[in-house]
């Protein structure tokens, strides 16, 4: 039978454009857009696909190739997804296969496979419960009690069993966890074999999921302050004929509360909302507040993750699955390609920060401008939020293509900090400077030490010194793959090159010729972290940066110890500049600010002004 019916998939490649295949006519109506198939390219190479048009238009190619198999009882990406992923190629100058890369969990992509049948990569996980083996009677239960007076482990079992199910007379009781049963009742594994054998529990295996639940009431909604209730009037003003508003606000103006207003209007109408946040691991601080008020409805999707929890988190996301679905995002920019069903309002937390745009590997999108595009899929809103906008958002929003509304004043009427210059070539020249710190910084370390009051000092460059020289010859390491000086690092006691990852030893001797002894230049966070331990060294300090904050919760612990009062000076790069909220921080340091000046970027400028504004 001829086949009438063609797919165009889009495989995970860097392949310009789509390839096509016939659909065999037993498949044509599991065969969806944005299902997953598998095909095959090659002669032996086997490719989950997702499909992206089916048409009837055959293709001008001989032995045309069918669609091997349906993967998915139901399409993993939905019709405004693949709208994205085709903007986002066509604009970002990528492939459609690089897009689909970038947007699904590496568990929902097969690729490069030889053997059929291709097995998942993504498995739910399931566990063991215990139950009991059926709705026993009262009577029939006090009979089994008496009948395990001389099994004392077994009885014990039993009665935990019943008290941790919530057991009922006459019903199927809820199941328990045999790990918790086990645990509670101070028994070993093998002990509840008696009981399975004498048919009155029973083990079944149960999907419980990867990612924890939040359980903790949902708090009520703050009372808005007089000016934060005027912008958000001011906002549901302009989103009746504006599409895109900038809500340009201090620090510590009170943006996030506006936004949780916003939130729960969005929530009650049975929307889903998508909080973009720059680095998802630095704002602790806002996900707790987010958590409280909104409860089991808020997911967290960022690349920490590990795989098969995202495919849970992009689940929850795309398929209705009554307690279990997620109706607000809080991401980073991987989030926005999530299958959300019913986005009423995107969010763009700090939208001036650089961490929004992907620049290796493609797709080399703005996460900002195309969260812009997708609300437009969506017709939904977008909020623009920062104290320090791009320069190409407030002009949108000044020349009236986005809405604009300003917050002038801080919280609660608090001050901006004061702002004092120290002129660093004055206090070398006479000598004044106590390595890297001006007489005034440590005065004032100095000071709020003696009242216990916290410091933090910002170096927008890590390791320990950027670069060694050779003081004969001037020869610097550099990278064997990018020719850039490589970064000293103390703690590992090796060069690192900060944009590919290469390392080497230190050099024993110069490269060009052969003097002993290269000497460090710069300085970096470890060097001041060295540095401000021996000048204050009661004092508790602590570093954050990239080399201290890979581990999943490792970010956490660091803030975790700063609002807890556990760290008296805390050293980082741009990572302090976000989401950083400690009510006991009364000094704030940025070392060497010239530095931010004079990067090699045309918007050096503009960058340095947002950091010390954001700091």
């Amino acid at each position: 039978m001829m086949n009438n019916h063609f797919a165009d998939i889009i495989l995970p490649l860097a392949y310009k454009g789509l390839l096509t295949y016939s659909i065999p006519v037993e498949m044509e109506g599991s065969v969806q857009p944005g299902s997953r198939v598998l095909v095959q390219l090659g002669n032996r190479k086997l490719y989950s696909g997702i499909v992206n048009r089916i048409h009837g238009i055959p293709p001008d190619a001989r032995n045309l190739r069918p669609v091997m198999r349906v993967l998915d009882a139901e399409p993993v990406a939905n019709e405004i997804q693949l709208k994205l992923w085709n903007w986002i190629s066509e604009y970002y100058m990528c492939s459609a296969g690089e897009v689909m890369k970038a947007a699904l969990p590496s568990d929902l992509c097969l690729e490069g496979v030889t053997e059929i049948p291709v097995a998942e990569k993504y498995k739910p996980r399931e566990e063991s419960f215990v139950r009991l083996a059926s709705a026993f009677t009262e009577e029939q239960l006090n009979a089994f009690l008496d009948s395990l007076s001389r099994a004392p482990v077994q009885l014990r079992l039993l009665t935990v069993y019943l008290d941790l199910s919530g057991y009922v007379p006459e019903t199927l009781a809820q199941p328990v966890r045999k790990s918790l049963l086990l645990k509670e009742a101070g028994s070993a594994p093998g002990s509840i074999d008696g009981l399975l054998k004498k048919g009155i529990l029973e083990i079944i295996e149960m999907e419980t999921g990867r990612l924890a639940d939040y359980k903790t009431p949902a708090e009520p909604l703050k009372q808005l302050t007089v000016e934060q209730e005027t912008a958000l009037k001011e906002l549901k003003k302009i989103f009746s004929d504006r599409e895109t508003v900038l809500l340009h606000g201090v620090t510590s103006s009170g943006k996030t509360e506006i936004y949780i207003h916003l939130i729960e209007e969005q929530l009650k109408m049975g929307k889903q909302v998508l909080y973009l946040l720059p680095e998802i691991a630095l704002t602790t601080q806002i996900i707790q507040r987010l958590q409280k008020h909104f409860g089991p409805v808020t997911g967290i999707y960022h690349s920490r993750f590990s795989n098969a929890e995202r495919v849970e988190i992009w689940n929850r996301v795309g398929r209705q699955n009554g307690a279990k679905e997620y109706n607000l995002i809080i991401g980073a920019r991987s989030a926005l390609f999530l299958p959300f069903r019913n986005l009423g309002l995107i969010i763009v937390d700090e939208e001036h920060d650089g961490s929004y745009k992907q620049h290796d590997p493609a797709p080399r999108y703005n996460a900002r401008d195309s969260a812009i595009v997708l609300a437009g899929f969506h017709k939904a809103k977008t909020v623009l939020g920062s104290a320090s906008p791009s320069i190409e958002t407030y002009n949108n929003a000044i020349t009236g293509k986005y809405g604009l509304v300003e917050l002038r004043e801080r919280y609660g009427s608090v001050k901006l900090p004061g702002i004092i210059l120290a002129d660093t070539r004055e206090a070398y020249r006479k000598k004044l400077m106590v390595s890297h710190f001006t007489p005034q910084l440590l005065e004032a370390i100095d000071l709020a030490l003696a009242h216990n009051e916290q410091v933090v000092l910002f170096q927008n460059r890590r390791g320990f010194s950027p670069y060694l020289e050779c003081p004969e010859c001037g020869w610097i390491p550099k990278c064997v793959q990018c020719a850039v000086s490589l970064t000293y690092h103390k703690g590992i006691n090796r060069m690192v090159c900060h944009y590919c990852g290469y390392s080497s030893p230190i050099p024993s001797q110069c490269g060009n010729c052969g003097s002993p002894g290269l000497q460090t230049r710069g300085f970096g966070t470890e060097k001041i972290e060295d540095e401000i331990k021996i000048v204050f060294p009661s004092a508790r300090v602590a570093r954050m940066d990239q080399d201290t904050t890979r581990g999943k919760n490792s970010f956490e612990r660091i803030i975790r110890a700063m609002e807890d009062g556990q760290t008296d000076i805390l050293i980082g790069t741009q990572m302090i500049s976000k989401g950083l909220d400690i009510e006991n921080l009364t000094v704030v340091g940025i070392l060497n600010a010239d530095n931010l000046l004079n990067y090699p970027d045309f918007r050096a400028h503009e960058r340095s002004f947002q950091l010390m504004e954001q700091v």
